[in-house]
């Protein structure tokens, strides 16, 4: 029973002791590791922005007004566009309209020319 109360005792004396090791192991991050996070919350920040205005631009356009399948990424200015559209002309134009927004640096125009089905 003694040493069952000894293991006890030192049991709740060691514990303390590596909770606070296991803690210092878990530092807080260095002024460049929270600069280079602030960073990284802008860019996004700022990517979301410019896809709102190209998606924003894009449904503006008359002719692009009925086109809802175009998904729109983008980042460090260079602006995405994914998805269908009805025919050459419309994918040129979603293009076009992309390059003219403001913050706009290049256009990757992935979009897919698919008909629309018969039916």
């Amino acid at each position: 029973m003694k040493k069952l109360i000894a293991v006890a005792v030192a049991t709740a004396f060691a514990l303390p002791a590596f909770a606070q090791k296991a803690e210092e192991k878990q530092s807080l991050p260095t002024a460049e590791e929270r600069a280079g996070n602030r960073q990284e919350v802008s860019r996004s920040a700022a990517g979301a922005t410019l896809t709102g205005k190209v998606k924003t631009a894009l449904a503006a356009d008359a002719g692009l007004r009925t086109v809802t399948s175009i998904n729109v990424d983008s980042a460090d200015g260079v602006v995405t566009l994914k998805g269908k559209v009805d025919s050459a002309e419309l994918k040129k134009k979603a293009g076009e309209v992309a390059k003219k927004v403001d913050g706009v640096k290049s256009v990757k125009n992935e979009l897919r020319i698919e008909a629309p089905k018969k039916g």
